[in-house]
């Protein structure tokens, strides 16, 4: 499944990650820069298991938390409304 950001949601990158702004109801998500590197993965059209895959071999982390760190990140942005599935 494609992820895209929703279409009221903009991105701009800062120093220290990102800031996801939700247009029209004013609120506001900051990133670190891992969740940058993991939402840009899923926007290039990466599964969740991907991307975790990606984040496993950058980070030198056990797979099973990068699976699980991004299935949260993914939960949590689905839940604010940030993300949408691409069609």
């Amino acid at each position: 499944m494609s992820l895209n950001l929703h279409q009221d949601v903009s991105m701009a990158e800062t120093d220290d990650g990102a800031v996801l702004l939700h247009q029209r109801t004013g609120r506001y998500w900051q990133l670190n820069p891992t969740g940058v590197f993991v939402l840009k993965t899923l926007l290039d059209g990466r599964t969740d298991e991907q991307a975790a895959d990606q984040l496993a071999a950058r980070h030198r982390l056990d797979t099973a938390d990068a699976r699980r760190d991004v299935s949260r990140l993914v939960s949590q942005l689905r839940a604010a409304h940030l993300l949408t599935e691409a069609r």
